[in-house]
């Protein structure tokens, strides 16, 4: 067990009421005696929210233009406010696989959504505020059944987490970079329609903008069948995040998929080309921008007269910090690379909150196991990584000690960065005014760690010492749309 450092200090939290006289009747809470997260500071100042509005408030225009007065005050003893943390990739938790379906036609639809709304309740306790539920390489009829369950509950999820749409990893992939997908149930796209046939139609939004998707986020190879000139164009037409995965891809085929729209890279190194000094691969597209030949996707000179040529801006990326997918060293490369893309995911299963042992999973058209063993989560009789059992705080501790990160810098990886990638700029991931009030209140301590892993005692060794001394982060409390939905005993 670790012991204890220093602490930093935190007063007991504490609410009052305004005075029963006080014209404050409009759900407004004000935060004081905090500290708010601003760009890369910790600064001293009051957050005003509304739960009627569910936005966070512009406090000085509400108390001397319209002199409105906070309905109660909670002085938060010198805590961190952060907004709602983003996860990008859970493919389930606390005993829930969102690629399941239950019972029989007539009430499995009942049992998933009641599954799911326990899984946000609880979700939510650990920071995530909003997130965008992964269903893996399925075959097209689970697809056709689950998605229309994940779709956007903009307003509605109150009591915990928020969808915002799913994330379909495959079934569109590399079958030589497969990690623990079935390769057999894997396709390939040539027309558009491939990609409605396998998710249903009505999952994809529309061309015009009128129907929004469900499906948020597509990760697929780009090498394979058309997906880089034919499907990514379409779909982000449609408001679909194209993200690269689970691919073979070159240097020039990445640097293709991000000119034709791609933003994303799915869980960075893992299931990828690795990086060579001859050819970067995926990794290399976070490198200085470079020119792509837009009709073959193969960098030239600008100076030639064969070929139209194209920038290519560089993706966002998602890296898991559990030390089991990534050693300590690696994600701190990723992360110097290209910070303002740099995305905490956990790539999580529905072991998450489980005792250890032997899951069921459904993989495709086949029904496999996964064992539990501590954070480490296996293909069963294989040495085969399936995924992670962490939680994003704890991404976020990780990353904070293995790279010496602030805690502004560690939490922008969940919040502000996730938003931008979704589209979702001022709505999500921040603390500025309009935006949705979905907060965390966070404390600190230090702890003197000592080696529970070979990553981590190859870490202290290098050091040269018996143990380091690390940051711990507690969730004390979580808003949502301006309404407290957890407090830590």
């Amino acid at each position: 067990m670790p012991s204890l450092i220093t602490t930093v200090p935190a007063s007991p939290i504490t609410t009052t009421p305004s005075s029963p006289t006080a014209p404050g009747t409009r759900g407004i809470t004000k935060l004081t005696n905090c500290r708010l997260v601003r760009g890369n500071d910790l600064v001293w100042q009051d957050l005003w929210i509304s739960s009627n509005t569910g936005k966070i408030v512009r406090s000085q225009a509400a108390f001397y233009d319209e002199h409105v007065l906070p309905d109660e005050t909670v002085d938060l003893g010198g805590r961190i406010v952060a907004p709602g943390m983003i996860e990008c990739q859970l493919n389930g938790a606390f005993g829930f696989n969102f690629s399941t379906l239950f019972g029989d036609e007539g009430t499995k639809g009942a049992r998933y959504q009641r599954e799911m709304h326990s899984l946000n309740k609880k979700l939510v306790e650990t920071g995530v505020t909003a997130y965008v539920p992964t269903v893996t390489s399925q075959t097209s009829e689970l697809y056709h059944k689950v998605l229309p369950y994940l779709a956007p509950t903009r307003g509605a999820a109150r009591d915990g987490a928020e969808s915002l749409g799913a994330h379909v990893e495959g079934p569109f992939l590399s079958p030589t970079k497969n990690g623990v997908h079935n390769p057999e149930v894997f396709k390939q796209a040539v027309t558009f329609k491939d990609v409605q046939d396998m998710y249903g139609e009505d999952n994809l939004g529309s061309e015009d903008g009128t129907a929004a998707p469900v499906v948020r986020m597509i990760t697929a190879a780009p090498e394979i069948g058309h997906m880089t000139d034919v499907v990514f164009p379409e779909l982000v037409r449609r408001g679909v995040v194209c993200a690269i995965g689970h691919s073979e891809a070159t240097y020039e085929q990445a640097a293709a998929a991000i000119s034709h729209g791609a933003t994303m890279i799915t869980h960075l190194f893992n299931a990828m080309r690795p990086l060579h000094h001859r050819n970067p691969g995926i990794f290399g597209v976070l490198g200085e921008t470079p020119l792509v030949r837009v009709d073959e996707g193969a960098p030239a000179s600008p100076g030639s007269s064969t070929a139209l040529f194209a920038p290519t801006k560089r993706p966002y990326y998602g890296v898991i910090s559990d030390g089991i997918h990534l050693h300590p060293t690696t994600v701190k490369i990723a992360y110097n690379a290209y910070p303002a893309g740099f995305i905490l995911v956990t790539d999580a299963m529905h072991m998450v909150g489980c005792p250890d042992g032997p899951y069921d999973w459904t993989n495709g058209d086949r029904h496999m196991k996964l064992v539990k063993t501590g954070k480490v989560l296996l293909l069963e009789n294989s040495e085969t990584i399936a995924g992670s059992t962490i939680t994003l705080i704890e991404c976020v501790e990780n990353f904070m000690n293995w790279t010496g990160a602030t805690i502004p810098q560690a939490l922008r990886t969940v919040t502000s960065t996730p938003a931008a990638m979704l589209g979702l700029d001022g709505q999500k991931g921040t603390l500025e005014p309009g935006a949705d009030a979905d907060l965390i209140v966070l404390s600190a301590e230090e702890v003197l760690d000592t080696p529970q892993s070979p990553m981590a005692a190859t870490a202290t060794s290098a050091a040269g010492a018996v143990g380091v001394v690390n940051t711990r982060l507690h969730i004390d409390e979580v808003w949502k749309f301006g309404e407290r939905v957890f407090q830590r005993n």
